[in-house]
């Protein structure tokens, strides 16, 4: 059977927690697809739902409506036994490389965990592979021996790269694996990144808030706001003509290097719409200069704006007229 161009296709994904007030809407009505051997960037601010749906994508924790076809199986609901058959094609890499690793592994012992679970491996090919694997992340083979509290933050994520490749996956979710690093390590573990991906043609979900990060690693975007789709489209389309108010003021906070080429900071004012038994209408209308009466009582609809290029926004097309 012949592989389409997408390798994730995910269709009205919806993921509510039961609360003491009500259902959270973390994942609501999501459509989208991941083309394979690209990087979709996932932006928005803490608590729109980012990293839920990197979760939810992996089965780490379960939908509560829609469809997921990988490779053009539906995913949405399976057996325990195909999940343990998924795990070597779906990896995640964590955001914070202390909490994620167990201290009680070596470094040897973490990276192995996989292949050892999977079964199927001598200890010889263990031994290999994990040697193999600590070249190609870049950790020096002296500290095969050694335990997380040993190590600095960016070795330790080296370490939680080496374990999601281990098995040889084909699609990995990277939840703000930067965000918890100095700057400078920071461009070491993205390039890192990147020159896996092209050597092994992986595809990657890159769940981030930062902007400049995303702009850099992603081929398309995907911003969310409030466990919905807000604005979806290439990453230099989406950088060069946001449709969004919301992205619009997301870019405005981003430091510009030019002194003579300031631009102006759009704040946010109002509140925060609670994403607990949501009403219909924009979730962002409380805090969007351009909301109508329309946009209280009726749920914008994410639409083609031009090609590629999708926005939820009842008010996109008077709004960006003249862009």
């Amino acid at each position: 059977m012949e592989k389409s161009d997408n390798i994730l296709e995910v269709k009205d994904l919806q993921k509510y927690f039961d609360v003491a007030s009500g259902e959270l809407h973390a994942v609501d009505h999501l459509t989208f697809s991941i083309r394979r051997g690209e990087t979709l960037g996932v932006v928005g601010e803490s608590g729109c739902g980012k990293s839920t749906l990197g979760r939810v994508l992996l089965h780490l924790v379960e939908p509560t409506g829609g469809e997921m076809r990988y490779n053009g199986e539906d995913i949405t609901k399976v057996s325990r036994k195909r999940l343990s058959e998924l795990r070597r094609q779906m990896q995640m890499i964590f955001q914070d490389p202390y909490s994620s690793l167990n201290p009680r592994f070596t470094v040897f012992q973490t990276i192995a965990e996989p292949m050892e679970i999977a079964g199927g491996f001598t200890k010889r090919q263990i031994e290999e592979k994990v040697y193999a694997m600590m070249d190609t992340v870049g950790l020096d083979r002296r500290l095969v021996n050694s335990y997380p509290h040993e190590l600095d933050g960016g070795r330790r994520q080296r370490i939680g790269i080496g374990r999601a490749l281990i098995l040889e996956p084909e699609f990995i979710v990277c939840d703000e694996p930067v965000s918890a690093l100095d700057v400078s390590i920071q461009a070491q573990i993205i390039n890192l990144l990147l020159d896996i991906q092209e050597q092994r043609k992986l595809t990657y979900v890159f769940i981030t808030h930062d902007m400049m990060v995303v702009k850099y690693i992603s081929d398309r975007i995907l911003v969310m706001y409030m466990g919905e789709v807000a604005e979806l489209a290439e990453s230099k389309k989406l950088f060069e003509k946001p449709l969004h108010p919301y992205t619009k003021a997301l870019l405005s906070a981003v430091p510009v290097p030019d002194v003579d080429n300031r631009q102006q900071r759009i704040i946010l004012k109002g509140e925060v719409t609670s994403p607990i038994n949501p009403k219909p209408g924009c979730r962002f209308a409380a805090r969007c200069r351009y909301a109508t009466e329309i946009c209280t009582c009726e749920s914008p609809q994410p639409a083609e704006y031009e090609p590629g290029h999708l926005v939820s926004c009842h008010h996109a097309q008077e709004i960006n007229k003249n862009i």
